[in-house]
């Protein structure tokens, strides 16, 4: 393992990734966020979420302070929702309990919602330059194949193996103290000189160069291993099985949920939307009324009073929307509105939404998709 952090740390200098717009301040709260995105959503896709969210709540206090339905709205989107309502959660106990500032321990950061062992360790390599290890699914592919460690790294054993790994090859020395062994060469001396501004200790610079080392090069298809500073320590690249490493997830086949789901459009143009429980698929993000099957005809139980026209509803192009434990199939019927009685506006529940003037609320996907199209089709010519 020796020379292991050192070949990527000299790597991510001259090669890495410095422009990201969480790397211009590194402040525990701003690395926070993007490492809440960053889970399960490619970076070009956070880049754009990431400015605007920052810019509405730029600290922990005013994503505290902020209505549910604000944060959600701006999510919209990204999916995997249940990580935005942990980051809210997360900022309220902050607030609460930690006088406002992020907690500079893998314990504290551990203790809130939504932060687990790894992005707990990102947050305190890179904000706080503390040795903490990271193992995502960029760092579990480099070290599964630098290693030939077997299994499927979500496996508990090969889990283990690859933490032990992950813990033994962080950097150990102090915040700010370069090696000036390495120093006294002129190639080192060169990689000094390409080195960015505040681009951070040791330990940020080489956990920055992990991430970066499986998002660039040692990709899940076609790696690039001749440029890869690890390429000659790497026993799957010697043994000519880097197809083998990581372990394959065991194949299983997804079972499949059918629903219906009700487009209510009154004359106007509105569409009927129903706030989801908080737990659950969707949790607290606006969606169309739905029911389990195919049951174009009866209506979900508890909506507001509405009369519908005469005739027969109209069937739109289904769709699938893919979860990681299921596949939903979703049928969606559209009925046109005669006359809305009172209710609505009253509650918390329901909202009569215009794509004209679409007010800020989460939007569950399938419900954002189906707005899209039906607002499309309609400024059509």
């Amino acid at each position: 393992m020796e020379g292991f952090a050192e070949a990527v740390i000299d790597w991510f200098h001259v090669h890495g990734r410095h422009d990201l717009p969480w790397q211009a301040e590194r402040s525990p709260y701003r690395v926070w966020v993007s490492e809440v995105m960053l889970q399960q959503t490619r970076v070009d896709t956070v880049v754009r979420y990431f400015a605007r969210f920052i810019e509405r709540f730029p600290d922990v206090a005013s994503l505290a302070a902020a209505d549910a339905d604000q944060v959600l709205h701006l999510w919209t989107g990204l999916g995997y929702y249940s990580r935005v309502r942990n980051l809210h959660a997360a900022a309220k106990t902050i607030v609460a309990t930690h006088h406002g500032q992020v907690p500079n321990t893998l314990a504290g950061l551990t203790s809130l919602a939504g932060i687990g062992r790894s992005t707990a360790g990102a947050i305190l390599a890179l904000a706080f330059g503390k040795s903490a290890a990271i193992l995502d699914a960029n760092v579990k592919r480099v070290l599964a194949r630098c290693f030939a460690i077997e299994g499927y790294p979500a496996d508990s054993r090969t889990a283990a193996t690859l933490w032990q790994l992950a813990e033994q090859l962080v950097p150990r020395e102090p915040a700010g103290v370069s090696n000036t062994k390495r120093l006294a060469s002129g190639v080192a001396r060169t990689m000094e000189a390409a080195r960015p501004t505040g681009s951070g200790n040791q330990v940020a610079a080489y956990t920055q160069g992990m991430m970066d080392l499986g998002a660039g090069l040692c990709t899940h298809r076609q790696p690039a291993c001749p440029k890869c500073p690890l390429h000659d320590r790497c026993l799957a690249r010697a043994r000519d099985q880097i197809a083998l490493y990581p372990g394959r997830k065991p194949a299983r086949k997804l079972p499949v949920r059918t629903v219906t789901m009700f487009v209510l459009q009154d004359r106007a143009g509105r569409i009927l939307l129903e706030k989801r429980p908080p737990n659950g698929v969707w949790g607290s993000l606006y969606s169309l009324p739905q029911v389990d099957g195919r049951e174009e005809t009866r209506l979900p139980a508890g909506l507001p009073h509405v009369r519908l026209q005469d005739g027969q509803p109209e069937h739109l192009a289904s769709m699938r929307h893919g979860f990681t434990h299921f596949l939903l199939d979703i049928s969606p019927v559209r009925y046109q509105v005669a006359e809305t009685g009172p209710g609505v506006a009253d509650s918390n529940r329901w909202l009569w939404y215009s794509s004209a003037e679409p007010v800020e609320v989460g939007l569950a996907a399938p419900a954002k998709k189906l707005l899209a199209a039906m607002a499309a089709t309609r400024d059509t010519p």
